[in-house]
This record gives C-alpha cells, structure tokens and sequence, in this order.
C-alpha cells in the first residue's frame, strides 16, 4: 500500500492534539456542567464497575440529568462520587435491581447539595447491602430529597449514615420491603447514654429493702390508725369516740375497732363495743369483715360479721351483726356523708340505728330497735386533711318499747347536746 509522505505531519500533530485533550479531560472534572445530559434511554445491563471519578468533582453540576430512563442492573459497584453535586439530578426512572453493593462513598461529601434530588421513581430491588458512606458527610443536605418513589426491597442492612442531615428530607412514599437491619444511625441519636443514666430494673440504685423484689403498692403490708370521732357533748358530761387500726394490704387486713362513750362525772364509766376482725373486699365498693368482740356495757362476748363500703350518692354505709354468748342478736346501722363546702370546710351529717332479737331487762333492751343516734358536725380539714377539728351538734332517742320501759324507770328517753372534738388518721 502506498502513503503519501506530505500527510504524515498532518497524522501526528493530529494524534498529539488527541492524546493531550485525554489526559486534560481525565485530570481535571471540576466545573463540568451535566445540566443538559440525557440519560432517559435504556441503560439497563450497563456497566460501571470500573468507572473512575475520584478526581475533583467537587464543583460538577447535574441540576439537571435526567436519569429518568431505565436504569436498572446497572452495576456502580466501584464508582467513587466523592465531592459530587446532586443538587437537581432527576432519577424518578426505573432504577429496580440497581446493584451499589460496592459503591464507595467514604471520601469527603461534606457539602454535597441533594435538596432538591428527585427519587420518585421505582427504586424497588435496590441493593445497597455494601455501600461505604462511612465518609465525612456532615454537612450533606438532604433537606428536599424527594424519596416519594417506590423503595420497597431496597437493602441498606450495612449502610453507614452517622452524621448526616435528612430533616426535611421526603420519604412519604412505599418503602414497605426495606432492609434497614444492619443500617448504623449512631451518630444521628447522640451517641450512647451513660452507664449511669438508669438502671436495668428501673429501680435507680434503690433497693427493694427485705422483700427482694419489685411490688405493686397495693400488695405491700401497710397499717393505718383512724380516729373518726373523738368528742366531748357538754350536755351529757361525756366523752364520745370512734377509733380504727388495721394492718395488712389492699386484699387482706386485720382490723382493730373500738367505739362507745366515757363518763366524766360521777363513776366514770366507760361502754365500749371493741371487735377484731378480718377485711377483705367483696367488690369496687363494698368490704367484708368477721371476727370476734366484747361488750363492755352487758360484759359479754359475742361474733361479728358485718359489710362496710359506699352507697350510691357517696354515702358511707356499715351494718354490723353480733351474736352474743347468751343468744342475744344485735345489729348496728349506720350512714354518713360528707358535704363538701370548699377544700376545707366539711359538713358531715351522721345517723345510727341498734336493734335487737330478745328482751333483756337487766340490761334494758327490749326486742327490735331500741336507740337512734343522729349528729351533724362542721369540720375544718388542715394539715392535707389528717386532722380536722370541729363542732356540732348530737341527738338520741330511745325506740319502740324501749321507750315505755325507760318512763317507769324514770329515765330520759330523748337527749340532745353541743359536741365539740376533733377527728385525724396517720
């Protein structure tokens, strides 16, 4: 073959020209504008596995590439794209099987602009299962990022995002499927709380003393003393009280109760009617209780069973049976309510009945109801309610036969009087 002489000048200052753009081109990225570059076709099954771009690319602008093409098993397994600007680049395509799993992203991001990246599309399938991101990117701007895309199946198990800044970022399309299992956010939750910050078993280094074990409040043994009235009446000359004590929980209780009335003239006599008994409750309003109790007034012995607990309209109710040694029955009645003035202020009207089953002239009881008390008292509740002193006023009267029988002995059958007394719990 025969070549002209006069060309080969030509041929090599043409190759020069040629092998001089290259390694310009390949040295030297920064500025390159990508605003206009189509990639809308079908680069399904392209390869990058090799591609190079760990020059400076700090500056390249893809505000507006179009990656909305079919993109999928596109390999970028080594594509390094540290320093890149994203800012407006479009991949609302078809990005499914899209393998990243070597995509090397640990150079120095700081500063890469995504706000307004657009990642609608389908990006289902998406592997990210080895994507470095363990790079400097904290001041990555995730602010507008569209991820509104189908994302379901896409795996980012290793992917490493501590420090990065997604708080505007759009993620209100269908990621059901994403693999977020070995995702490490340790740097967005400020770090690990210290060893100190609270204990395993929330007891904050408190111990639970000789039960060994967390309880419910309601099932520890506690014990309460309530003195519901301790009174004078000046009419009578006399000193009137009611008093409990119990121990045990919420479920179970042993119960300690006294009332009656002591004298402060004459013999000074003292009646009481005291029992000690079991507590259980039977319902949400209503508690049982059964034991044993002496009367002081007839000296006699006897059982006690009897249901206390609250009535409709918040009124205090307990009835009280007890079967002496003899065979006599009685029966106690009684309610109270409190009427509520202020937070201090407590009106407290109170009645109570007492019946019983035989005649006993020797102590003068006559068969059924025999006595009724009534008594409104005005208290002052102070110290957060556990003592409240107050003032009222108390009447009795004698019922049925028993009233007939109190004539021929020529005692009163009806008695009223100013009280005075005060009534605390502790």
């Amino acid at each position: 073959m025969k070549i002209s002489k006069k060309n080969l000048p030509f041929i090599g200052l043409s190759s020069l020209v040629l092998l001089t753009s290259s390694f310009a081109t390949a040295a030297e990225m920064s500025d390159m504008d990508h605003s206009g570059m189509d990639i809308s076709g079908d680069m399904s099954g392209m390869d990058h596995s090799g591609m190079d771009m760990s020059g400076d690319m700090s500056d390249m602008d893809h505000s507006g590439m179009d990656m909305s093409g079919d993109m999928s098993d596109m390999d970028h397994s080594s594509m390094d794209m540290s320093g890149m600007d994203h800012s407006g680049m479009d991949m609302s395509g078809d990005m499914s099987d899209m393998d990243h799993s070597s995509m090397d992203m640990s150079g120095d991001m700081s500063g890469m602009d995504h706000s307004g990246m657009d990642m609608s599309g389908d990006m289902s399938d998406m592997d990210h299962s080895g994507m470095d991101m363990s790079g400097d990117m904290s001041d990555m701007d995730h602010s507008s990022m569209d991820m509104s895309g189908d994302m379901s199946g896409m795996d980012h198990s290793s992917m490493d995002m501590s420090g990065m800044d997604h708080s505007s970022m759009d993620m209100s399309g269908d990621m059901s499927g994403m693999d977020h299992s070995g995702m490490d956010m340790s740097g967005m939750q400020g770090g690990q709380p210290p060893a100190d910050a609270r204990s395993p078993d929330y007891s904050n280094g408190v111990p639970y003393g000789q039960y060994g074990k967390p309880m419910m409040m309601g099932s520890m043994p506690l014990w309460g003393v309530s003195v519901d009235d301790l009174g004078y009446q000046f009419d009578e000359d006399q000193i009137n009280f009611e008093a409990t004590g119990w121990y045990g929980t919420d479920s179970n209780r042993i119960r300690l109760r006294t009332e009656g009335s002591a004298q402060t003239k004459d013999d000074k006599e003292i009646d009481s009617l005291s029992s000690l008994a079991y507590w259980k409750p039977l319902s949400i309003f209503w508690n049982g209780e059964a034991g044993v109790a002496y009367d002081t007034e007839n000296d006699n012995a006897a059982v006690m069973a009897g249901i206390v607990g609250t009535a409709p309209y918040f009124i205090e109710t307990d009835a009280r049976a007890y079967l002496y040694t003899d065979g006599q029955l009685r029966l106690d009645l009684g309610a109270e309510y409190e009427w509520r003035l202020d937070q201090h202020w407590v009106v407290i009207p109170e009645v109570g009945l007492t019946a019983f089953s035989k005649d006993d002239h020797d102590n003068g009881i006559t068969k059924g109801f025999n006595e009724m008390e009534a008594e409104i008292r005005l208290t002052y509740e102070m110290f957060s309610r556990q003592l409240a002193p107050y003032v009222g006023v108390s009447y009795e009267t004698v019922l049925g036969k028993a009233r007939g029988q109190r004539r021929q002995e020529d005692e009163s059958i009806d008695s009223s009087s100013l009280t005075a007394g005060v009534k605390f719990w502790f």
